[in-house]
């Protein structure tokens, strides 16, 4: 839309019938919008010396305490080899602790440690504060929107597991 004001003008008839720029400007707009969202806590994390795979890791284990490492790869759709180098990071650096299964012994549970809790709420935080901000200026209807377009755009599988998780915080 040569307006400048994106997708949220006119009528929302006009959204049955999108073009091709318009989706481009979805696009885009989601692009730097993800931008955004991540770039408070990567100034926390570089700190640090970590980076995104790190503050995802520690996100899903604080969601999910005692997650084993397969539903954490699972969640996170990266390699073994990828997820372990993350971990023996986040363990050696005492933010995550890794606990033997009881009932399978090959399984290990992962929990964060008090110092891990304390840099998923810095983190989490600087991101809740930015969404709550957006979602006050966007309007309850946009919200319901937005979170309906997110959904339909997950994979299947993805969207279970979304659920899942949804489900486990109610």
């Amino acid at each position: 839309m040569a307006d400048g004001r994106g997708l949220s003008s006119g009528n929302s008839d006009s959204l049955l019938f999108l073009t091709d720029e318009q989706i481009r400007q979805g696009s885009e707009a989601m692009f730097f919008a993800y931008r955004g969202f991540t770039a408070d806590p990567d100034r926390i994390l570089i700190d640090l010396a970590y980076g995104r795979a790190h503050h995802r890791a520690i996100h899903f284990i604080n969601r999910a305490p005692g997650t084993t490492v397969n539903n954490l790869l699972n969640i996170l759709g990266v390699t073994k080899q990828s997820l372990n180098r993350v971990l023996r990071t986040l363990i050696s650096d005492g933010l995550v602790q890794s606990r033997v299964g009881r009932n399978d012994k090959r399984e290990r549970h992962l929990y964060l440690t008090d110092p891990g809790r304390a840099l998923e709420q810095q983190l989490s935080d600087a991101q809740r504060a930015r969404m709550r901000a957006a979602f006050r200026d966007a309007g309850p209807e946009a919200v319901a929107g937005f979170r309906t377009v997110l959904e339909a755009m997950m994979d299947p599988e993805l969207r279970q597991s979304y659920i899942r998780l949804k489900d486990s915080s109610t």
